[in-house]
């Protein structure tokens, strides 16, 4: 496969987890914003901060209110990574891999595309909210749904989970680390109700709400919390498991093509230091610096990607 190419399919599918990662952010912000007794606009710099977008915002904005927050993180033309940017980006490199698409899988990304643009043509209103929220959400998922189901699991199919997984597990770690390291208010907190109501609207930010219940019943415990968006390879959304996908299919990329470069060092690392300790030695050694650990190794990883398999030539 050319470079062009494979880079086209790893960021398509790239951006199309951050859109809906973000649109999954912005409720989060909405939801733990009901929790605190004194609720103030504030609070939504740390959820920016989790996504990347403070920096941005600051320059624009200033100081911060909810409304500028939300649709500096919903549809500013100017905000690189906001859902509106990240749906015309994934189209973008959509159209320059056409021919490597299913025709389903291309009608299901010009869709999403369509529908994204007209929910986000004007600013959307706190009632309309998650009435947008949940179409983002639901448009993304009718590209992974025709990707799983239409296309070859060839090396069009490695880059295209390559470039997911990476973003996804990004995501996650950002998560916690938002919740446990700036969200709470103080270490009083710990074990309070605001602390359970945090943790539940995380799990909820992931969908990882009914797995858990299935798994450790009504009770929210924070470390189980973790162990099961960190280390349970059965949860989608966890980091184990993406970056046990990441291997797998840079794997099969290894067995295409016949040799192994770098890169697939790298995520065997990731997974050997990474997702081979207990919960109790990841509490042990910082939940705050463990996450950023591994999105510095994320980001080596994706880094070296592009390297490996000539992105850019």
């Amino acid at each position: 496969m050319l470079g062009k190419t494979a880079n086209g399919l790893f960021w398509m599918y790239r951006y199309l987890e951050r859109a809906e990662n973000n649109a999954r952010l912005i409720e989060t912000g909405q939801r733990i914003a009901l929790t605190r007794s004194a609720a103030t606009d504030d609070e939504w710099m740390p959820v920016m901060q989790t996504a990347g977008m403070q920096q941005g915002y600051s320059t624009k904005h200033g100081d911060v209110t909810k409304d500028s927050a939300v649709d500096w993180m919903l549809r500013d033309a100017e905000n690189p990574s906001s859902v509106r940017s990240t749906i015309e980006a994934a189209r973008q490199n959509a159209r320059m891999v056409r021919t490597a698409l299913t025709a389903e899988v291309w009608s299901a990304m010009n869709g999403c595309y369509i529908d994204v643009k007209q929910a986000l043509n004007r600013k959307v209103n706190e009632r309309d909210l998650p009435a947008v929220l949940g179409l983002i959400r639901q448009r993304t998922a009718l590209v992974r749904g025709a990707t799983h189901g239409t296309m070859l699991r060839n090396d069009v199919y490695d880059f295209a989970r390559i470039g997911t997984f990476l973003e996804r597990a990004d995501n996650t770690a950002r998560i916690l680390d938002t919740k446990y390291y700036v969200l709470l208010p103080s270490s009083m907190a710990v074990g309070s109700r605001l602390d359970n109501v945090q943790w539940e609207t995380i799990l909820r930010s992931v969908s990882a709400e009914g797995g858990y219940r299935m798994v450790y019943g009504q009770k929210i415990r924070p470390r189980e919390i973790s162990r099961f968006l960190i280390l349970d390879r059965r949860m989608p959304r966890s980091l184990n498991f993406c970056c046990s996908k990441i291997r797998d299919n840079l794997g099969y990329l290894a067995s295409d093509y016949g040799s192994k470069p770098a890169s697939h060092g790298l995520a065997d690392d990731l997974c050997r230091r990474f997702m081979s300790h207990g919960v109790d030695a990841i509490f042990d050694y910082g939940l705050h610096e463990y996450i950023q650990d591994v999105v510095g190794a994320l980001y080596e990883l994706g880094t070296q990607i592009e390297i490996d398999y000539r992105f850019f030539e």
